[in-house]
């Protein structure tokens, strides 16, 4: 009969006490040189590390021709990327267009110092949350997520205005509709109590018959066209300082 060795059979012993106990045993990595003594940085949370792409390019900007400080950002989702007019529209407003789209509000708050601060803008007009709610976030997280970048902004630049552009009704993502209108109306509470502006571009973008209006979109019923654009320069013009 074969029998294990005592240093076989220790061994055998040692993995199935820890098997009972859930699992073996940790054994400690050795600190490298560099590390050695240091706390291991536990990463934050992030919606999408995806970016960083479009944070390089808005810092080859930057280096190429630095916006001004004190202008007036605009941040946000794919909206405010593809608003191509956007210093046409506001003629004599210094504005700076970051945004980067499929974003989500979370992402703005993430990326605040690299696309908030860094500018000391003396307005801030954010638009996020479609992305979000489509992505399955709660009106309520949103309601959560439009706090914290209040507070992000507010602990670089407290004196910086702050503005929210409230969801829009796209064709593509009707079913979304009691959502954002959800979303919205706790959001303008918020920013009630919070003293930042709200501006809303969800109402003037219904139909008669209280439905996305067709003729202020592009093919995929997403993305708004000139139409659109002029909709919202008309709400979002008297908030601008």
């Amino acid at each position: 009969m074969n029998t294990l060795r005592p240093s076989l059979f220790a061994t055998a012993l040692v993995a199935l006490l820890a098997a009972c106990v859930g699992g073996p045993p940790a054994t400690p990595e050795a600190p490298s040189p560099s590390t050695a003594g240091v706390a291991p940085r536990i990463p934050e949370q992030v919606s999408s590390p995806a970016w960083e792409a479009d944070m390089q390019r808005f810092e080859a900007a930057d280096a190429q021709s630095p916006p001004p400080r004190g202008g007036v950002l605009f941040i946000g989702s794919s909206s405010i990327r593809f608003w191509d007019t956007l210093a046409q529209d506001f003629p004599g407003v210094p504005v700076i267009n970051r945004g980067f789209g499929g974003s989500e509000l979370r992402d703005s708050t993430w990326y605040a110092d690299r696309i908030i601060v860094p500018y000391a803008p003396r307005q801030i007009l954010i638009y996020a949350g479609d992305n979000d709610l489509n992505a399955g976030r709660t009106p309520q997280q949103l309601r959560a997520d439009f706090i914290a970048f209040v507070e992000r902004v507010r602990r670089d630049l407290p004196q910086a205005k702050i503005a929210y552009i409230s969801n829009k009704p796209s064709p593509s993502r009707a079913q979304l509709l009691p959502a954002q209108r959800e979303a919205n109306t706790l959001i303008a509470a918020e920013a009630k109590r919070l003293g930042v502006d709200y501006i809303d571009i969800f109402t003037p973008m219904l139909d008669a018959s209280g439905q996305p209006d067709e003729s202020l979109f592009i093919e995929d019923r997403l993305h708004m066209n000139r139409a659109g654009y002029v909709i919202w320069q008309r709400a979002i013009a008297p908030y601008l300082e």
